[in-house]
């Protein structure tokens, strides 16, 4: 919706009545989170006012829509977004000014909704985003997570995970649908009959949850649109057995409820064992069988024609988790719409499209034939039709080639593929970034690039430029106003118009003033978390992100080993003071990711406390990383880590909200790293290490040893040997040594090869950093080429060339 006209007088009174009747308060005596909740509250209903008026005008304009499904979103906080998209942020400032409180104190009370984890899920957040921007009527479709992912606490240098209770005191923003309800089977056996000459299927036995829509809305800048987040919660279809309570029975009373509600409490359950396993599948099914059940029928009461379903209707499956969605609309379509195979295949391929996130093969979701036959049996019925009728087509394009069909069938070895079900299911499928696009056509979907090249697209990934520079580096971005006027916020492209201010002196001073002032701000609260005293003038160098070991965090913490080693030997070499900031999750059964974790603090306690090295280099590992953090973290960097090993990472979005706000890359040429150097130019990023070619090459050469690196290069020589030799934990010095002989006999991700190469890059930062006009002239032209990786335009390119979406008509 457009900016709100509401005064400053108009929203202080709004806080105190809304104080009063909700909570029988006036503003002198109320809690922050009453306070919190009453400008929430506030806020809410102007956005509510508008948005009944705007599904209507969707509705009228008979415009096509397109659903995202994703497991993840990653939202942040609501209510600073929310007011950065009314444009009424500085008047609510203003109004708690007049009130004598502290408003960022108040926005705090907010916690990160705790709908996500990672990249996929601050990407799918974003595009919501960009569509309501850009007038496109997009909604997004998830689970309501009671307990989010979970909330890291380190102790003593370990990580442990905490419950994430966010919606321990409700959700403002969120309205529950609970007269919408959608049932979701799962479990018992089929029994099919004729009825005429159509196949029908009916359910015995099986366990049936509801799934309740909670919607939140989401707004653009400056538009007059606003979409929906619809999540789903699982409640119990039967009531609490008061029979057994009566008798004491408690648990068992409490026992199927418990069982089916479980669905929705928390991200990702671990499945490292059966049960894990299964509550997982039953997630994934649970949400898109809810989502597309709600689609078809808000479909239906348009009147349209199911065979006219794809025509207005586009449904994106955010990497394979939601890839049950395909067997799910065909079995809508068949079973309870009457359609048949043929005429369900085609508006199901029409329908969908699939964005591939991940090249890794531990990471290509696969299931259990016995899995998905026991827990959706109709489901697999579908799935198992699928695959046959896809081995006979490739019978007859491939006759005799039964490895190239063992390799492209969606069931093999008693696994059902999803990825491959994704590609066959969807009429468009795509890569995250140009070198990402062009490793799935070449090297992971070969075969069915070979077979369906017209469906395979490259579209590189943004992130919303107005929360991550707007908001989140407000001073900054007024600055950038001032001198090119305000279009960048919804034309991201015309940052561009900041090039001819890169040399300018005074801008850059201006930009070092800021960069200096969002230090200060992160050197508070480290100060306060941590307990660690940091030097603004030193350079923050940043690698903030989910813990993996291809996202290679090790090389990192080997490198600052290394540089310390350096400083011991040569106390007065002239390095600049630096550092070395880490935050980011590693997933609770991901044992080595955890214990890197431990390696980053073993190495701080040592480095921090030796006083003999006068702070030229301190290590910071920050808890809890999550939207809001980002925002702290990212306005106070000057050094950006993005290195993974090259052809890993398929996109990467962290790199683009650095380059947003003026950090200097150093990365290797991997996911959008390459396109951000095509951007911005080679002398104003540091690109170091093996290309995706040689790493393939050397693989298949088979010919690496690490070992021999490690006897020609004395440096690293002794970096490794202080992995188990004691100098880091002297109590348990074996601690490491899985790290040190994993790295000595395979190092599956090069950190070894590449580790020179990385060396000699951290040295070409320190010089640089020591030339500011140089430096400052370099952040200046990452932000004005940083325009091209907003949100805006990945959404504009999968509109025009995915969805075939148009804007709805604001009048």
């Amino acid at each position: 919706m457009a900016m709100v006209e509401i005064s400053v007088e108009e929203i202080k009174a709004s806080i105190e009545l809304k104080l009063q009747t909700l909570f029988g308060r006036t503003f002198q005596n109320a809690s922050k989170s009453q306070i919190y909740k009453a400008l929430a509250t506030t806020v809410s209903e102007y956005i509510t006012k508008d948005w009944a008026y705007s599904k209507e005008r969707v509705r009228k304009q008979n415009a096509k829509q397109v659903y995202y499904l994703s497991m993840e979103f990653l939202m942040g906080r609501f209510l600073e977004n929310n007011l950065m998209n009314l444009e009424i942020r500085e008047k609510v400032k203003k109004a708690f000014e007049e009130l004598d409180a502290d408003f960022d104190d108040i926005q705090s009370v907010e916690p990160d909704a705790g709908l996500g984890n990672g990249g996929l899920g601050r990407l799918a957040a974003c595009f919501l985003d960009s569509m309501a921007t850009m007038g496109l009527p997009g909604h997004g479709n998830g689970i309501r997570y009671e307990y989010g992912l979970f909330q890291q606490k380190i102790k003593d240098g370990q990580q442990v995970e905490m419950a994430d209770p966010w919606l321990e005191y409700g959700n403002v923003w969120e309205v529950s649908k609970s007269d919408e309800p959608q049932l979701v089977h799962f479990g018992g056996e089929l029994e099919y009959y004729h009825e005429g000459e159509q196949l029908k299927v009916r359910y015995l036995n099986c366990q049936c949850v509801k799934a309740i829509p909670y919607d939140v809305p989401i707004l653009g800048y400056q538009s007059n649109l606003i979409n929906t987040l619809r999540l789903w919660g699982a409640r119990s279809l039967k009531p609490l057995d008061m029979g057994l309570f009566r008798k004491g029975q408690y648990v068992d009373a409490l026992a199927e409820k418990e069982l089916a509600e479980v669905i929705s409490k928390m991200l990702y359950p671990e499945d490292i064992h059966e049960e894990g396993k299964h509550l997982r599948l039953k997630q994934q099914y649970f949400f898109v069988s809810a989502s597309i059940q709600s689609i078809i029928k808000k479909y239906k009461n348009t009147g349209h024609h199911l065979m006219d379903f794809h025509k207005n209707v586009a449904i994106h499956i955010n990497d394979t988790h939601p890839a049950l969605a395909i067997p799910e609309l065909m079995r809508i379509l068949m079973d309870e719409e009457g359609l048949n195979w043929k005429q369900a295949w085609l508006i199901s391929r029409k329908t969908f499209a699939y964005t591939n996130h991940t090249i890794l093969p531990e990471a290509m979701e696969t299931w259990s034939v016995e899995l998905i036959q026991s827990l959706l049996p109709r489901i697999y019925d579908i799935i198992h039709e699928i695959n046959e009728r896809f081995s006979r087509e490739l019978w007859e394009l491939y006759p005799g080639d039964w490895d190239r069909i063992e390799r492209m069938a969606v069931i093999s070895h008693q696994r059902v593929h999803m990825a491959k079900l994704a590609i066959l299911g969807s009429g468009s499928v795509n890569g995250v970034a140009e070198l990402h696009g062009e490793i799935l056509k070449k090297e992971t979907f070969k075969d069915f690039y070979e077979v369906y090249p017209e469906i395979f697209k490259s579209i590189t990934n943004g992130i919303s430029h107005r929360r991550f520079l707007l908001l989140a580096n407000e001073d900054l971005a007024r600055e950038i106003t001032e001198r090119i006027g305000k279009s960048w916020v919804t034309q991201a492209e015309d940052l561009e118009k900041l090039e001819a201010y890169a040399k300018d002196e005074k801008f850059q001073k201006v930009l070092k003033e800021i960069r200096r002032e969002k230090k200060k701000e992160l050197a508070d609260y480290i100060l306060l978390h941590n307990e660690i005293e940091v030097d603004i003038d030193s350079i923050f160098d940043t690698q903030v992100k989910r813990f993996h070991e291809y996202k290679r965090q090790l090389m990192n913490v080997l490198h600052i080993m290394h540089l310390y080693n350096q400083i011991l030997e040569n106390p007065e070499n002239g390095i600049h003071p630096r550092t070395f900031i880490f935050s980011g999750k590693a997933a609770p059964g991901y044992h080595r990711a955890k214990l890197i974790i431990k390696l980053i603090h073993s190495v701080a306690e040592r480095v921090n406390n030796d006083k003999t090295i006068k702070g030229k280099i301190k290590v910071v590992f920050i808890e809890n990383y999550n939207v809001t953090l980002a925002q702290k973290i990212i306005p106070a960097s000057d050094v950006s880590k993005q290195i993974s090993t090259a052809g890993k990472e398929a996109s990467g979005t962290g790199n683009m909200k650095f380059m947003l706000n003026g950090a200097f890359t150093l990365g290797t040429f991997d996911g959008a790293n390459i396109e951000m150097q095509q951007a911005v130019g080679k002398e104003n990023m540091e690109i170091f290490g093996l290309r995706e070619e040689e790493i393939s090459k050397i693989r298949q050469e088979g010919s690496y040893r690490p070992d021999q690196i490690y006897e020609e290069n004395p440096a690293l020589r002794k970096v490794m040997d202080q992995l188990i030799d004691g100098t880091l934990e002297p109590e348990d010095p074996d601690i490491f040594r899985e790290i040190y002989h994993d790295l000595l006999e395979r190092d599956p991700y090069f950190i070894l090869k590449d580790f020179e190469a990385y060396c000699r890059a951290n040295e070409k930062i320190d010089e640089l950093y020591q030339k500011p006009e140089i430096w400052w002239e370099k952040g200046i032209q990452n932000i004005a080429k940083a325009g091209y990786f907003s949100s805006d335009r990945t959404i504009k390119e999968y509109s025009e060339g995915v969805w075939d979406l148009k804007p709805v008509d604001p009048t």
